[in-house]
């Protein structure tokens, strides 16, 4: 059952935490170094770049993801391409295990250095849970509304669009829920192709061993995955496809 909800005031209080989180941290870093290799790396701009690069490649992948896994799991749910449904999955399956600097070498070769290779690879990792939840969804719709619907005489694309998709909503919203967190952490192999993002922070602060820098990267990264979630979730609930 959809039930749809506006946006309410409770929603904008985690937001404004993870905000509020992350400023003062950043502050405190720049205010409170521990040393001056601290002081003389870590910048308003150099945070500022970092944030916007890691955006920038979860944004860019996740929208990816979605524009070619949803499709590909409503095609693989009709009954002439069903078929092939086991084949894609588990080449689809096969791609997630492969480890991501392995995938980021593939596409080095390919794109060179740069954002485009970690936007690839991150393309690859995020395409599984789109892709299975949209064919389990889909998958899962009650026969018996699908039977009078084509009672009504509806045609096939709209009991897709109009009956199919809605009830699969909740279950695609997930996976791409899922998909965007799994970005999230793994955007951190970008710093290793020069893809930029908070992967620059996390590494340079292991390698110079300073946690304030280390701290500051992760910590980020979390804030980030959580915030996507809330608003993804949010947005779930707005448009009435909360589970």
């Amino acid at each position: 059952m959809i039930s749809k909800s506006g946006l309410k005031l409770s929603d904008a209080i985690l937001p404004a935490i993870i905000i509020i989180a992350a400023v003062l941290y950043g502050q405190y870093v720049l205010n409170f170094p521990t040393d001056k290799m601290v002081a003389n790396y870590v910048t308003e701009r150099l945070i500022f770049n970092s944030l916007k690069g890691h955006f920038y490649l979860i944004l860019v992948s996740s929208g990816m993801a979605v524009a070619t896994a949803l499709p590909l799991g409503v095609m693989l749910t009709r009954n002439s391409l069903k078929w092939l449904c086991p084949f894609v999955v588990t080449v689809v399956n096969i791609c997630q295990t492969i480890p991501s600097l392995a995938v980021i070498a593939f596409f080095v070769g390919i794109f060179g250095i740069g954002s485009w290779t970690a936007i690839m690879a991150l393309w690859i990792y995020s395409l599984l849970p789109i892709l299975s939840n949209t064919i389990a969804g889909i998958n899962n719709n009650d026969a018996a509304i699908i039977d009078s619907a084509r009672g009504m005489g509806m045609k096939k694309s709209h009991i897709l669009l109009k009956i199919e998709i809605p009830l699969a909503m909740p279950i695609i919203i997930a996976g791409i829920r899922t998909a965007v967190v799994i970005n999230v952490a793994t955007a951190v192999i970008a710093a290793y192709v020069g893809g930029g993002g908070l992967g620059d922070l996390i590494i340079t602060g292991k390698h110079i061993n300073r946690w304030q820098v280390l701290l500051l990267g992760g910590g980020y990264a979390t804030l980030i995955a959580v915030l996507f979630d809330h608003i993804l979730g949010v947005a779930e609930r707005i448009l009435g496809y909360s589970q």
